[in-house]
Protein backbone atom coordinates (compact mmCIF):
# COMPACT_ATOMS: atom_id res chain seq x y z
CA UNK A 1 0.00 0.00 0.00
CA UNK A 2 1.47 3.56 -1.41
CA UNK A 3 1.33 6.15 1.01
CA UNK A 4 -0.53 9.64 -0.13
CA UNK A 5 1.94 12.56 -0.71
CA UNK A 6 2.25 15.82 0.43
CA UNK A 7 0.81 17.10 -2.24
CA UNK A 8 -2.55 14.53 -2.68
CA UNK A 9 -3.29 15.05 0.34
CA UNK A 10 -3.72 19.14 0.33
CA UNK A 11 -0.58 20.80 1.59
CA UNK A 12 1.58 21.15 -1.36
CA UNK A 13 0.36 22.08 -4.82
CA UNK A 14 2.56 19.84 -7.39
CA UNK A 15 2.82 22.63 -9.54
CA UNK A 16 5.00 24.50 -7.10
CA UNK A 17 6.51 22.22 -5.58
CA UNK A 18 10.13 22.46 -5.50
CA UNK A 19 11.39 19.42 -7.42
CA UNK A 20 13.11 19.70 -10.98
CA UNK A 21 10.00 16.99 -11.91
CA UNK A 22 7.50 19.61 -11.00
CA UNK A 23 7.81 22.83 -13.23
CA UNK A 24 6.43 25.88 -11.51
CA UNK A 25 4.01 27.16 -13.91
CA UNK A 26 2.68 30.78 -15.28
CA UNK A 27 -1.27 29.52 -13.72
CA UNK A 28 0.41 28.37 -10.33
CA UNK A 29 2.32 31.90 -10.26
CA UNK A 30 -0.68 33.45 -11.31
CA UNK A 31 -2.60 31.66 -8.48
CA UNK A 32 0.40 32.89 -5.55
CA UNK A 33 -0.56 36.17 -6.70
CA UNK A 34 -4.02 36.11 -6.41
CA UNK A 35 -3.70 34.73 -2.75
CA UNK A 36 -1.78 37.74 -1.74
CA UNK A 37 -3.57 40.04 -3.00
CA UNK A 38 -6.05 38.25 -1.46
CA UNK A 39 -4.34 38.64 1.78
CA UNK A 40 -3.43 41.96 1.00
CA UNK A 41 -7.55 42.56 1.51
CA UNK A 42 -8.06 41.03 4.33
CA UNK A 43 -5.14 43.01 6.25
CA UNK A 44 -6.86 45.94 4.56
CA UNK A 45 -10.31 44.96 6.09
CA UNK A 46 -9.07 44.89 9.65
CA UNK A 47 -8.59 48.20 9.90
CA UNK A 48 -5.02 47.90 10.87
CA UNK A 49 -2.66 50.58 8.98
CA UNK A 50 -0.09 49.26 7.00
CA UNK A 51 3.24 48.25 8.53
CA UNK A 52 6.61 49.26 7.72
CA UNK A 53 8.70 47.29 9.34
CA UNK A 54 8.15 43.43 9.64
CA UNK A 55 9.38 41.45 12.57
CA UNK A 56 9.87 37.36 12.56
CA UNK A 57 10.35 35.70 16.01
CA UNK A 58 12.38 32.28 15.83
CA UNK A 59 11.90 28.95 18.28
CA UNK A 60 10.74 29.87 21.45
CA UNK A 61 11.91 33.56 21.07
CA UNK A 62 8.04 35.27 20.74
CA UNK A 63 9.46 37.75 23.09
CA UNK A 64 6.62 40.13 24.45
CA UNK A 65 7.15 43.89 22.85
CA UNK A 66 4.74 46.33 23.99
CA UNK A 67 1.22 46.81 23.17
CA UNK A 68 -0.16 45.62 20.53
CA UNK A 69 -2.66 47.05 18.63
CA UNK A 70 -5.67 45.55 18.70
CA UNK A 71 -6.15 41.89 19.39
CA UNK A 72 -3.81 39.18 18.48
CA UNK A 73 -5.18 37.69 14.84
CA UNK A 74 -4.48 33.46 14.32
CA UNK A 75 -1.77 33.59 11.12
CA UNK A 76 -3.74 30.92 9.56
CA UNK A 77 -6.44 33.89 9.28
CA UNK A 78 -3.94 35.66 6.91
CA UNK A 79 -3.29 32.41 4.56
CA UNK A 80 -4.26 30.83 1.87
CA UNK A 81 -3.76 27.02 3.39
CA UNK A 82 -3.98 25.10 6.26
CA UNK A 83 -0.90 26.07 8.99
CA UNK A 84 0.73 23.49 11.92
CA UNK A 85 1.74 24.89 14.80
CA UNK A 86 5.45 23.86 16.00
CA UNK A 87 6.11 24.08 19.90
CA UNK A 88 7.71 27.68 19.96
CA UNK A 89 5.82 29.17 17.17
CA UNK A 90 2.59 30.95 18.11
CA UNK A 91 1.63 31.37 14.54
CA UNK A 92 0.09 34.86 15.92
CA UNK A 93 0.11 38.02 14.29
CA UNK A 94 0.23 41.34 16.11
CA UNK A 95 0.68 44.78 15.15
CA UNK A 96 3.30 47.12 17.19
CA UNK A 97 3.20 50.82 17.39
CA UNK A 98 6.53 51.43 18.88
CA UNK A 99 6.60 54.20 17.03
CA UNK A 100 3.51 56.57 16.12
CA UNK A 101 4.08 56.81 12.76
CA UNK A 102 6.39 53.38 11.60
CA UNK A 103 3.53 50.42 12.16
CA UNK A 104 5.12 47.06 12.78
CA UNK A 105 3.98 43.78 11.67
CA UNK A 106 4.93 41.27 14.17
CA UNK A 107 4.92 37.56 12.88
CA UNK A 108 5.01 35.31 16.12
CA UNK A 109 6.54 32.35 14.73
CA UNK A 110 7.10 31.69 11.28
CA UNK A 111 6.88 28.03 8.86
CA UNK A 112 9.23 26.07 7.66
CA UNK A 113 9.81 23.99 4.73
CA UNK A 114 10.36 20.78 6.88
CA UNK A 115 6.90 21.09 7.89
CA UNK A 116 5.76 20.04 4.12
CA UNK A 117 5.28 23.49 2.97
CA UNK A 118 7.10 24.73 -0.24
CA UNK A 119 9.18 27.69 -1.37
CA UNK A 120 6.40 29.61 -2.08
CA UNK A 121 4.06 29.05 0.89
CA UNK A 122 7.33 28.99 3.26
CA UNK A 123 7.53 33.08 2.38
CA UNK A 124 4.02 33.91 1.97
CA UNK A 125 4.36 36.06 4.58
CA UNK A 126 7.54 37.84 4.02
CA UNK A 127 5.66 38.70 0.81
CA UNK A 128 2.13 40.02 2.04
CA UNK A 129 4.39 42.08 4.40
CA UNK A 130 6.33 43.53 1.39
CA UNK A 131 3.44 43.87 -0.72
CA UNK A 132 1.55 45.80 2.31
CA UNK A 133 4.54 48.03 2.83
CA UNK A 134 7.16 46.50 5.08
CA UNK A 135 10.56 48.05 3.58
CA UNK A 136 12.86 46.83 7.04
CA UNK A 137 12.79 43.14 7.80
CA UNK A 138 14.11 42.04 11.21
CA UNK A 139 14.31 38.28 11.83
CA UNK A 140 15.19 36.25 14.71
CA UNK A 141 16.00 32.39 14.42
CA UNK A 142 17.02 29.46 16.68
CA UNK A 143 20.36 28.47 15.80
CA UNK A 144 23.05 25.51 16.75
CA UNK A 145 26.07 26.52 17.48
CA UNK A 146 29.58 25.54 14.82
CA UNK A 147 32.45 27.24 17.12
CA UNK A 148 33.99 26.08 20.11
CA UNK A 149 34.19 29.67 21.55
CA UNK A 150 30.42 30.34 21.36
CA UNK A 151 27.93 29.53 23.93
CA UNK A 152 24.35 28.98 24.44
CA UNK A 153 22.22 32.15 24.29
CA UNK A 154 24.82 33.89 22.48
CA UNK A 155 23.47 36.60 20.92
CA UNK A 156 24.37 36.46 16.86
CA UNK A 157 24.32 39.77 13.91
CA UNK A 158 23.74 37.10 11.17
CA UNK A 159 26.12 38.79 8.25
CA UNK A 160 25.83 36.23 5.31
CA UNK A 161 23.92 33.12 4.87
CA UNK A 162 24.26 29.69 2.61
CA UNK A 163 21.24 28.25 1.65
CA UNK A 164 21.69 24.18 1.87
CA UNK A 165 17.82 23.40 2.11
CA UNK A 166 17.28 22.64 -2.00
CA UNK A 167 14.25 25.38 -2.05
CA UNK A 168 14.28 28.59 -3.52
CA UNK A 169 10.83 30.66 -3.80
CA UNK A 170 12.00 32.43 -7.27
CA UNK A 171 11.58 29.64 -9.13
CA UNK A 172 8.93 30.16 -11.86
CA UNK A 173 7.84 33.82 -13.52
CA UNK A 174 7.40 35.89 -10.82
CA UNK A 175 6.04 39.21 -11.33
CA UNK A 176 8.17 41.58 -12.73
CA UNK A 177 7.22 44.45 -10.10
CA UNK A 178 7.78 42.11 -7.19
CA UNK A 179 11.64 42.31 -8.40
CA UNK A 180 14.54 41.40 -10.96
CA UNK A 181 14.78 37.84 -12.04
CA UNK A 182 18.12 37.69 -10.94
CA UNK A 183 18.75 39.63 -7.69
CA UNK A 184 21.92 40.30 -6.56
CA UNK A 185 22.50 38.56 -3.14
CA UNK A 186 26.16 40.42 -2.55
CA UNK A 187 24.34 41.55 0.66
CA UNK A 188 21.45 39.71 1.77
CA UNK A 189 21.50 41.24 5.53
CA UNK A 190 22.39 45.36 5.30
CA UNK A 191 25.60 46.56 6.43
CA UNK A 192 23.68 49.96 7.64
CA UNK A 193 21.29 47.83 9.54
CA UNK A 194 24.08 45.54 11.17
CA UNK A 195 25.86 48.71 12.14
CA UNK A 196 22.91 50.34 13.56
CA UNK A 197 22.08 46.67 15.89
CA UNK A 198 25.94 46.50 16.64
CA UNK A 199 25.47 50.44 18.26
CA UNK A 200 22.13 49.49 20.24
CA UNK A 201 23.69 46.41 22.01
CA UNK A 202 26.88 48.34 22.44
CA UNK A 203 24.50 50.81 24.17
CA UNK A 204 23.05 48.55 26.48
CA UNK A 205 25.77 46.43 27.06
CA UNK A 206 24.54 43.35 25.16
CA UNK A 207 27.69 41.07 23.36
CA UNK A 208 26.55 40.56 20.02
CA UNK A 209 28.85 38.51 17.92
CA UNK A 210 29.03 37.85 14.39
CA UNK A 211 28.70 35.02 11.97
CA UNK A 212 27.46 33.10 8.50
CA UNK A 213 23.55 31.04 8.46
CA UNK A 214 23.41 28.07 6.62
CA UNK A 215 19.76 27.25 6.74
CA UNK A 216 19.31 22.89 6.27
CA UNK A 217 16.15 21.35 5.54
CA UNK A 218 15.67 19.45 8.75
CA UNK A 219 13.84 18.30 10.87
CA UNK A 220 16.67 15.85 11.37
CA UNK A 221 19.70 17.31 13.40
CA UNK A 222 23.18 17.28 11.46
CA UNK A 223 25.53 14.66 12.20
CA UNK A 224 29.47 14.97 13.33
CA UNK A 225 29.99 14.34 9.83
CA UNK A 226 27.69 17.68 8.19
CA UNK A 227 28.63 19.87 11.03
CA UNK A 228 32.47 19.40 10.08
CA UNK A 229 31.33 20.11 6.65
CA UNK A 230 29.59 23.30 7.77
CA UNK A 231 32.21 24.68 9.43
CA UNK A 232 34.89 23.73 6.67
CA UNK A 233 32.28 25.90 4.57
CA UNK A 234 32.69 28.77 6.30
CA UNK A 235 29.53 28.37 8.57
CA UNK A 236 29.16 29.67 12.22
CA UNK A 237 25.89 28.78 13.13
CA UNK A 238 22.93 25.96 11.43
CA UNK A 239 19.39 26.00 11.37
CA UNK A 240 16.39 25.19 9.81
CA UNK A 241 14.91 28.77 8.27
CA UNK A 242 15.47 32.10 7.60
CA UNK A 243 17.23 31.80 3.98
CA UNK A 244 14.42 31.05 2.27
CA UNK A 245 12.65 34.27 3.61
CA UNK A 246 15.61 36.62 3.16
CA UNK A 247 15.84 35.89 -0.65
CA UNK A 248 12.24 36.50 -0.74
CA UNK A 249 12.43 39.57 1.11
CA UNK A 250 16.19 40.90 -1.14
CA UNK A 251 14.11 39.49 -4.28
CA UNK A 252 11.41 42.72 -3.18
CA UNK A 253 14.04 44.88 -1.97
CA UNK A 254 13.15 44.82 1.45
CA UNK A 255 16.54 45.65 4.21
CA UNK A 256 16.85 43.10 6.00
CA UNK A 257 18.45 42.10 9.18
CA UNK A 258 18.77 38.81 11.28
CA UNK A 259 20.03 37.26 14.90
CA UNK A 260 20.51 34.02 15.55
CA UNK A 261 20.70 33.01 19.45
CA UNK A 262 22.61 30.24 19.85
CA UNK A 263 20.36 27.54 21.64
CA UNK A 264 22.95 24.64 21.77
CA UNK A 265 26.01 23.44 20.26
CA UNK A 266 26.19 21.23 17.57
CA UNK A 267 26.87 17.35 17.43
CA UNK A 268 31.00 17.29 17.35
CA UNK A 269 31.44 20.91 19.02
CA UNK A 270 30.09 20.38 21.81
CA UNK A 271 29.14 17.42 24.37
CA UNK A 272 25.96 15.22 23.80
CA UNK A 273 23.22 15.50 21.75
CA UNK A 274 20.23 18.12 21.20
CA UNK A 275 16.74 17.99 21.59
CA UNK A 276 13.79 20.41 20.37
CA UNK A 277 13.26 20.53 24.04
CA UNK A 278 16.47 22.10 25.16
CA UNK A 279 16.37 24.61 21.99
CA UNK A 280 13.14 26.10 23.86
CA UNK A 281 14.78 26.28 27.57
CA UNK A 282 18.41 28.03 25.84
CA UNK A 283 15.82 30.57 23.71
CA UNK A 284 13.84 31.57 26.63
CA UNK A 285 16.92 31.98 28.73
CA UNK A 286 18.58 35.01 26.36
CA UNK A 287 14.59 36.27 25.84
CA UNK A 288 15.59 38.98 28.26
CA UNK A 289 18.57 40.70 25.93
CA UNK A 290 17.00 40.05 22.60
CA UNK A 291 13.75 41.49 24.02
CA UNK A 292 16.15 44.51 24.72
CA UNK A 293 17.95 44.93 21.73
CA UNK A 294 15.00 44.45 19.47
CA UNK A 295 12.68 46.64 21.60
CA UNK A 296 15.48 49.26 21.03
CA UNK A 297 16.03 48.68 17.28
CA UNK A 298 12.53 49.08 16.90
CA UNK A 299 12.28 52.45 18.57
CA UNK A 300 15.39 53.91 16.51
CA UNK A 301 14.38 56.78 13.89
CA UNK A 302 17.01 55.47 11.51
CA UNK A 303 15.19 51.93 11.11
CA UNK A 304 13.59 52.47 7.95
CA UNK A 305 16.06 53.25 5.12
CA UNK A 306 15.32 56.94 3.51
CA UNK A 307 15.73 55.11 -0.09
CA UNK A 308 12.46 52.68 0.99
CA UNK A 309 10.04 51.85 -2.07
CA UNK A 310 7.22 50.05 -1.77
CA UNK A 311 5.87 46.65 -4.26
CA UNK A 312 2.95 46.68 -5.73
CA UNK A 313 0.87 43.23 -4.87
Amino acid sequence: MCLPTLAELGRVDPDIADNPGHPVTMSTVNSVRQELARAVETWDDTGWPRPAVMLVSGSGLAVDLGNPKGRETPLGDLLPFDTDQIEGHPLEVQLLTTEPDRPVLYLKGRLHSYQGYDAHQTVFTIRLGALLGARTLIMTNAAGGLRGDQRPGDLILIRDQINLTGLNPLRGELPTEWGPRFPDMTEPFSGRLRTLARKTARKLGTPLGQGTYAAVAGPSYETPAEVAMLRRNGADMVGMSTALEIIAARHMGVECLALSVITNLAPGVGNGGVSHEEVLQEGRKASDRLQGLLASLLADPSLVGCNAQTVSA
